[in-house]
């Protein structure tokens, strides 16, 4: 698939999104595949956009990349907003009670738990996530194997 590039502001979230739905269409991902990774892709969209760039007074671009082949979709989304790695993020106690619990970090811990794999690494001035999921041919044939 062609890659895309984004301003990096809240408007180009519907535009990712459509990406990344065109993205899980084209590998064949089904309904319920398709929804994590955009929920995913969608939350660290997010940060990415009000964390690395508008609160840190940054101007930018996103440029999303979908790769497919026989076994993954694989969504990588580099940035040149503050360097964050998601995966350093604490991990939210989900069994205290709703109103006992700080805010924040839910939902980064959603997007990487919705995702078959989920990467991240800073090169030079830039941020790359990766996002993977397993294409439904590939977990058959694991079956069999």
């Amino acid at each position: 698939m062609k890659p895309s590039t984004v301003p990096a502001t809240l408007d180009s979230l519907g535009p990712i999104a459509d990406y990344v739905m065109a993205a899980a269409a084209a590998a064949g991902l089904d309904r319920r595949a398709s929804y994590r990774l955009r929920l995913a892709v969608d939350e660290i969209a997010t940060n990415i956009i009000v964390h690395g760039h508008a609160n840190a007074g940054r101007q930018g671009v996103l440029e999303l990349r979908a790769d497919i082949d026989d076994r993954t979709l694989t969504i990588a989304i580099d940035d040149t907003g503050v360097t964050y790695d998601p995966r350093q993020a604490p991990v939210p106690d989900i069994d205290l009670p709703l109103e006992q619990r700080p805010i924040g970090g839910l939902g980064v811990y959603l997007a990487i738990r919705s995702v078959d794999e989920f990467s991240y690494e800073h090169i030079g001035d830039r941020n790359r996530t990766i996002f993977k999921m397993h294409l439904p041919s590939s977990s058959l044939e694991d079956d069999k194997a």
